[in-house]
């Protein structure tokens, strides 16, 4: 199934629906950084949040999870924007421990006690940052008790990552359900109702359903509109540039000690694992920029 993501309405606005897959997108993430099974579910769903969150971005504004625990896996750090880009990482990728007594992945285990983080920057001022304490370390209800308790939006929040024999992702998605002001009790027990009696959303991605279908089964009995369709990607804003620009403000006396000592810099971005190296020349060349601009 197709990774993509869809924005709705039910029954006259009651409520907001988004709904996505994002198989291809954690598979990616985990080749990246070669997560292991119980992080590949930590790492895909804290990704597919971070997507569902940010629909309500415009322009070049960001949104940035941060899940932190006391667990083996250490932080969880999401970022996304507008334009239904993500990229993120887990500080402790290898992680990986038994299935829970109903053998699913222990990703609260992996997480542990600790505090939720959503930042929004909005390209002026510091961001707007809100933060919870942990519910569950699953994720889905952490991000759910955020959006209704630090955020004031009584919210439904699935997340799912199916990961196979071979480590690799087999079926990844979720949904973001919030009530409007002005919900009929009605539309709020069918809607309770609804999300009651589906499937887990990864068996619902295993089993083909489209993030339009998925939609379809949330609103059961009620009228639904489609309002958008987007893709989904993982992408990093990390380039060799942005990289120089970092060595260069670290001045002329660290870069001359890194190239007597090392003869080259290999840098690595976090968010998406990838290594940027400067051999010697480039090295040599951002020296002499350096003294150029006086940065002595």
């Amino acid at each position: 199934m197709k990774d993509q993501l869809l924005l709705a309405t039910v029954a006259g606005g009651s409520a907001r629906i988004v709904a996505a897959v994002t198989t291809d997108l954690v598979e990616e993430a985990r080749k990246r950084h070669d997560t292991f099974p119980t992080a590949t579910a930590a790492l895909g769903r804290t990704l597919t949040a971070g997507l569902l969150l940010a629909t309500n971005l415009k322009g070049e504004d960001t949104l940035t999870i941060r899940v932190m625990g006391d667990g083996p896996l250490g932080g969880v750090i999401v970022s996304a924007d507008a334009c239904s880009a993500v990229r993120g990482y887990v500080q402790e990728p290898h992680t990986h421990l038994p299935p829970t007594e109903a053998g699913k992945l222990d990703v609260g285990g992996a997480v542990g006690k600790g505090f939720l983080y959503v930042a929004r920057d909005m390209g002026f001022g510091d961001p707007y940052t809100g933060s919870v304490e942990l519910v569950s370390g699953e994720i889905a209800e952490d991000i759910a008790h955020y959006l209704t308790y630090s955020e004031q939006t009584p919210s439904a929040v699935a997340l799912g990552v199916l990961v196979d024999t071979d480590n690799s992702v087999l079926a990844a998605g979720g949904f973001l359900l919030q009530m409007m002001p002005g919900a009929s009790s009605e539309t709020i027990d069918r809607l309770e109702q609804n999300i009651k009696n589906l499937p887990p959303v990864s068996s619902l991605v295993t089993d083909g359903n489209s993030a339009e279908q998925i939609l379809k089964m949330i609103t059961v009995g009620l009228p639904l509109v489609i309002h958008e369709q987007r893709p989904v990607r993982f992408a990093c804003h990390c380039s060799k540039d942005r990289l120089e620009r970092i060595l260069i403000s670290m001045g002329c006396e660290e870069l001359e000690d890194m190239l007597e000592t090392q003869g080259y810099v290999e840098l690595t971005c976090h968010f998406c694992n990838e290594r940027y190296t400067f051999n010697r020349a480039e090295l040599e060349a951002l020296i002499r920029q350096v003294k150029d601009q006086g940065q002595l």
